[in-house]
Parts: structure tokens; sequence; C-alpha cells
């Protein structure tokens, strides 16, 4: 619910952004989505997570859940681009094996589980209903989507392949994957953009991260309305 105070503090920071950057938040905002969401489970090189996670913002993907379990999870700004700061991160490494609470998280939300992988009688990329919510796993390199994910997972996707190599590199597959589902997504009568109320809490956020020295602004903005 966006409150009076909401609105009087979002009218506040306008001030402080250019009208061209509100504008691309905008622009950016009425692409997003959470219809579908993304999974990496255990992914171990940066450089594979900062690129699923800059295709995830190129294709309007809101929201990036990460499995850490043996490795940790780590940015690199040269590839990412700073795709980082726009997108919502749901990490889940609190046990030594966290993939279950992944799975109960996601299926909680009302998501399908669809495990990416080359080896099941999986759906075909081009064949995918994209109508209901989905969450799409990418497994760690080489070894692919756990066990535990695949005994559990709703559906099973493959990018169709003619060649002698059977797998693709995991941000590959992810941008290749995300491309297709999200551009169908929109050329159909799915409500799958975000809802107003998300929209503004989304740019509210956004424009505090554009704000140089925020935590003074802020701060001041409400002791003021205290007086």
């Amino acid at each position: 619910m966006i409150t009076k105070k909401d609105q009087d503090y979002f009218d506040f920071l306008t001030s402080f952004v250019t009208e061209k950057r509100r504008n691309t938040f905008d622009a950016v905002l009425a692409q997003r989505t959470k219809h579908f969401t993304v999974i990496l489970e255990d992914i171990y090189q940066k450089h594979n997570t900062s690129a699923v996670v800059r295709s995830c913002d190129i294709f309007g993907i809101q929201e990036v859940h990460i499995i850490e379990n043996r490795y940790k999870s780590y940015m690199s700004n040269q590839v990412g681009k700073g795709s980082q700061k726009w997108i919502d991160f749901h990490k889940y490494r609190e046990k030594q094996i966290n993939t279950q609470d992944c799975i109960d998280d996601i299926k909680s939300k009302g998501y399908q589980l669809i495990a990416t992988t080359p080896h099941n009688d999986s759906c075909y990329l081009q064949d995918f209903d994209v109508s209901k919510k989905s969450a799409f796993v990418f497994g760690v390199e080489k070894e692919g989507v756990s066990e535990t994910m695949l005994a559990q997972a709703d559906g099973y996707l493959k990018i169709p392949m003619v060649g002698f190599t059977e797998s693709l590199n995991v941000s590959v597959a992810a941008a290749i994957t995300l491309q297709s589902v999200t551009d169908r997504l929109r050329r159909s009568d799915i409500q799958w953009q975000l809802t107003e109320e998300e929209q503004f809490f989304k740019k509210l956020e956004w424009m505090e991260k554009s704000i140089k020295s925020i935590k003074k602004i802020k701060l001041r903005y409400f002791e003021d309305l205290e007086k």
C-alpha cells in the first residue's frame, strides 16, 4: 500500500534525480517482470554469475535466487556492468546444503520449478508454455542441476542443439532461455508486469541508489518531519 508519507518522500526525492533519469526508470520498470525468475545453483565462476545477472537485467527479470552450497557467489563489475544494482537477490547460504530451502521458498510463491538440462526427456525451449509463473534453474558448471533439484522439478527444459557438443556455457544457456521466454511473454495476453505498487517502491529504491549522500539526505528529511 502506498501511503501519503511514501508519496511525499517519493516527491521529495524527485528533485535530486534528473527528469531523464526518472524517465529511464519508468521505461525499464514497464518491462520488468516477476512472472519468471532465475535460480543459480552453486555457480562457482564469478564471470558466469555476473553474466547471468546481466542477462536478467537485459531481459527484464527482476529477481534472482542464488544457492550457495560449496561455493560463494561473487559479482564481477567488469562482466556484470553494474547490472546487480538493479536486480533483487535472494540468497540461500545458511546451511551446508541450501537447495531445499530455495525449492520450498520458490514453490511457496507459486512458481513452477523448471530445471534446465539436456539429459532428460525435456521440453524444447520453443515449445515451453510461458503462461505459468516459472523459476528456471541453472546448475553448477560441468555437473549441472543437482539431483535434489531434478527430483522436485515440475518440468525440464532444453535448448535444441545440432552439433557434437551437448551442452552450453551456463551464462549462454541462461541468455538464450530468457530471450526466448520473455519475448513470447511480452507478445502474450498474460499479466506479466510489476504492479503499480511494486513499480512505485522499486523506483523509489532506484532513486535512492542514484543520489549521492542519500543517507544524510534521508536522515535530514525524516528528522524535519518529526519537528
